[in-house]
This record gives C-alpha cells, structure tokens and sequence, in this order.
C-alpha cells in the first residue's frame, strides 16, 4: 500500500458513514395501531410457547415515544395464543391490543393512582362461567346463574390481586369459551393462566403512571412472530 493509501481509506469509510448503525426506534413507532392514546403498556415474549418475556410502559411525548419503566412479565404455562381464536382453559395468553377498563385490588390503590379502582371485598368474582349473563365480569354478590366451581372468587389470590389491571380481552362483546378474566396482575408462584404478571413493585408503578385521561391500551405479542401470534 502507498504511503497515506491507509489514511485516504479510513476517510473514506468516515465519509461513507460505516460507523454504527442508528438506533431502531421504539417499539410503539414501529406498531402499525397503539390504540390512539399516548400511553401504551407492551407486553412481549421471544415466541409463542414463551412463558417469559418483559412489561414496558410509554409515553407519548414530543410526537416520540418514551420508555418510562419495565419490568420481567410471566405469560400463560402454555405460551401464548391469537387472541382472535383463542380457547378458555387452554392456560395461553392472548395476544393482541387491548383497552385497560379499570383497575383493582385487595389492596387500597398505591398512592397517586389517578385510574379507576374498584376494592375487592369478601364477595367479590369474576364470572367466567359461559352460561352465566354475567360471563367475563366482575359480579358482587356472585350472579345465581354463575357457577362457583366456573369462577374466580378474587380474594383469594391475595398475592395475584393485591393489585390489577382489567385487559379488555373478549370484555366489550363478550364470545362465549374464549376466555374470561384476563388481568395484569402481580406475580404469583409461576406462570400464569392466561393473564401476564409482573412484580409487585413495578405493578404499583404501573398504576402510579397510569392516566385514564392519556387512554393507555396494552400490546401484548411475540418478538419472533408466528402466523397464530401477534407480532411486535
């Protein structure tokens, strides 16, 4: 090589930009439908029989998306499934983008929870009994149409529902054996039925940051992507 042929090189890859590539941007500016808000919770496991993966939570801000948190997230024991065919009792999570109705707990809402919460007491369930009028709801009494072996009495899963949040999974017009009751809720001994968990801590954080005022949705998907599951 002539003297300087180096030099004129390295220039030349500096000229070219074969520096680092620029950053992706944030997941929520990638999604094609963030549900219209500007606060978003995703949810996202590696692939479809993933029972791990991670919760992150946005803002929208400045016209940009902002990560504000996140937090390890358990799934169903069987993975995840399309929410748009989705089976009860299969133990999956499904995926797709959902509504936040409204918040609850065992416990009183942490402080500065600006989201609608509702108390649970010692008759409180959700309804999951698919011939029930009251499937997919909160009923308190327990509905005399829904069978208690085919529903959740709340408070006994103290640590799972210290603290919630409802997904609007099959809420606002409900199909009969698609499932019921899917939370983002706190971590209980491992996997879970269908709904995702996170830590307590970073559940109250949620709440903390959550502004109905903002409407936040939240994504829930796969990173590898399959044809039955949500990519994101």
């Amino acid at each position: 090589m002539r003297p300087g042929a180096l030099a004129l090189a390295v220039s030349a890859l500096v000229v070219l930009g074969a520096g680092p590539p620029a950053p992706a941007p944030p997941l929520p500016a990638r999604m094609a439908d963030t549900g219209g808000g500007t606060q978003l919770i995703t949810a996202v496991a590696p692939k479809r029989s993933s029972t791990t993966g991670t919760v992150t939570w946005w803002n929208r801000e400045g016209g940009r998306w902002v990560k504000r948190g996140s937090a390890p997230a358990r799934f169903g024991a069987n993975g995840l499934a399309a929410g748009a065919s989705r089976t009860q009792g299969t133990n999956t999570t499904p995926t797709g983008l959902y509504g936040l109705p409204y918040a609850f707990g065992i416990e009183p809402a942490p402080p500065g929870t600006a989201y609608p919460y509702r108390r649970v007491h010692q008759d409180s369930w959700w309804c999951q009994d698919n011939d029930s009028r009251s499937y997919n709801r909160w009923t308190e009494p327990r509905a005399a149409d829904c069978r208690a072996a085919e529903s959740e009495h709340l408070i006994t899963y103290r640590a799972q529902y210290a603290h919630a949040l409802v997904i609007g999974f099959n809420y606002e017009r409900p199909v009969r054996g698609r499932g019921a009751g899917i939370f983002l809720h706190v971590n209980g001994r491992g996997a879970t039925a269908g709904c995702v968990s996170v830590p307590e801590d970073a559940m109250r954080r949620i709440l903390r940051w959550a502004d109905p005022a903002r409407r936040p949705h939240i994504a829930v998907g796969t990173r590898s992507g399959s044809t039955a599951v949500t990519r994101l």
